[in-house]
């Protein structure tokens, strides 16, 4: 009697999946150890269930999926007629099953893919010489990829040596804030010293962000040029056996003295305060291996084993005053650098340079959903980064839920839920690109006319 009312109102069984997730969690279930070790590896589920997502896809993907803005993307206005109909896309599907190189002509074939397939998750690749569905009836040799977006990946898990709070795919409001630092340094980085202006930065849905950058001369980069923009960005360096990550060079590069300024901003209240870097012997030891010179290292490991009660500020003001009052002019030369390295190695962005590289590497897409999370990607709003928490993007349980709640009419159905605010996002990032569409469209033309 509960249920028939609101099963009534939807067009599709949203209320009877989510009976079946709490009627799961309350007497427990032959899946719940596997629950359990979902939730342990993330604390972003909420009240997600991945045995729910076969049906919470077919859900999104017929409802929810913005497939209008989407397309309008990647056809990129359609100033090149096969711009879209070459792009491949590659599908994860049920069962760890990966299909690569589909291609569509048009947002209406996209669509039925989708929807007949429901992927737990759509990776987006290059821009090829020929449409991605018929590389095997061809040379290997005619089928090479000619363009894609540069595209940026910062994990969280390339913080487990420095990050205090978490480990591993779980993250919280504490170490979160890395991914906000390494935003705000890699987008402005991009626009002022490379001229960039159209970025993407989306959510990856459990513990890290992504970034497309989009203008005609990004795409048309070389693997070369790839791998030569994302080095240009890449400071911390080294494996886990090397200590010293960081080694820079006075007078700082304008473009890491920019960094600094926003390194300097947030290294007390992020490293000092919430991560606790000084906190205890060990990650005392951790820092001190930072300072080259065997004497500071040693004064200071003595006066903090002294201190036991002191905060990791009051201990990074110590390291501050031993390092200005270093003797003679060559040392504090040497020196002067040595708490910059220290706050860089922290906090400054973490990139992996090989997705940067390479032009036929696949992507997370925009949208859609982590299938251990239930996290949809969504975009992230650059003028805002530091608003954005993570633990309140909407779940795909959480927005078929509210679908159970909205009546039908001629509205886009996710404009009923909160994935409108992530869509508005995207728009906003649409609308300077659809603008120079339409002039290159215009120009287009006009030229055919005046042949």
């Amino acid at each position: 009697q509960f249920l028939a009312p609101t099963f009534q109102r939807t067009r599709a069984p949203v209320a009877i999946i989510f009976f079946r997730t709490s009627f799961n969690t309350m007497i427990g279930t032959g899946d719940g150890v596997e629950e359990m070790e979902c939730k342990a590896e993330s604390s972003l589920s909420g009240d997600y269930s991945r045995s729910d997502l076969p049906d919470l896809l077919n859900i999104y993907y017929k409802r929810l999926f913005p497939y209008g803005p989407f397309y309008r993307w990647l056809s990129y206005g359609n100033v090149s007629k096969t711009y879209f109909l070459h792009r491949e896309f590659s599908f994860a599907l049920k069962d760890d099953v990966y299909v690569r190189y589909q291609s569509f002509k048009d947002q209406a074939e996209m669509e039925r893919e989708i929807q007949k397939r429901l992927p737990h998750k759509i990776d987006i690749g290059a821009v090829y010489t020929l449409k991605p569905k018929d590389h095997k009836a061809v040379k290997a040799a005619a089928f090479q990829p000619v363009e894609k977006e540069l595209v940026f990946d910062i994990d969280m898990t390339d913080y487990d040596e420095v990050r205090t709070c978490c480990s591993g795919a779980d993250i919280c409001l504490k170490c979160w804030p890395l991914m906000t630092v390494a935003i705000r340094i890699v987008d402005t980085a991009l626009r002022e010293d490379f001229g960039f202006s159209h970025l993407l930065w989306v959510y990856s849905g459990r513990r890290g962000v992504h970034c497309w950058v989009c203008d005609e001369a990004a795409r048309k980069l070389s693997s070369t040029a790839r791998a030569a923009v994302a080095e240009y960005l890449s400071v911390v360096k080294g494996g886990e056996s090397q200590v010293r990550k960081v080694q820079l060079r006075l007078p700082l590069h304008p473009s890491l003295k920019r960094a600094e300024t926003i390194v300097s901003e947030e290294f007390n209240e992020l490293a000092l305060k919430k991560q606790d870097i000084l906190g205890t012997a060990d990650r005392m030891e951790k820092v001190l291996s930072l300072i080259s010179d065997t004497a500071i290292h040693d004064e200071l490991h003595h006066q903090w084993s002294k201190t036991p009660h002191d905060t990791s500020v009051q201990r990074w003001s110590d390291l501050l005053e031993k390092l200005r009052s270093a003797g003679g002019t060559q040392k504090k030369w040497h020196l002067g650098v040595c708490a910059t390295e220290i706050k860089f190695q922290y906090i400054y962005p973490r990139l992996d340079v090989n997705v940067s590289k390479g032009i036929n590497h696949l992507l997370k897409s925009p949208f859609c959903v982590h299938p251990k999370t239930g996290r949809v990607c969504v975009p992230i709003d650059i003028t805002n980064v530091a608003a954005f928490d993570p633990f309140t993007v909407p779940t795909i349980s959480q927005l078929c839920q509210e679908l159970d709640q909205v009546e039908s009419g001629r509205q886009a159905d996710w404009r009923k839920t909160t994935l409108k605010k992530s869509v508005d996002v995207f728009e906003r990032f649409l609308q300077p690109m659809e603008k120079m569409w339409s002039e290159e469209r215009r120009e287009a033309r006009d030229a055919s006319q005046d042949w």
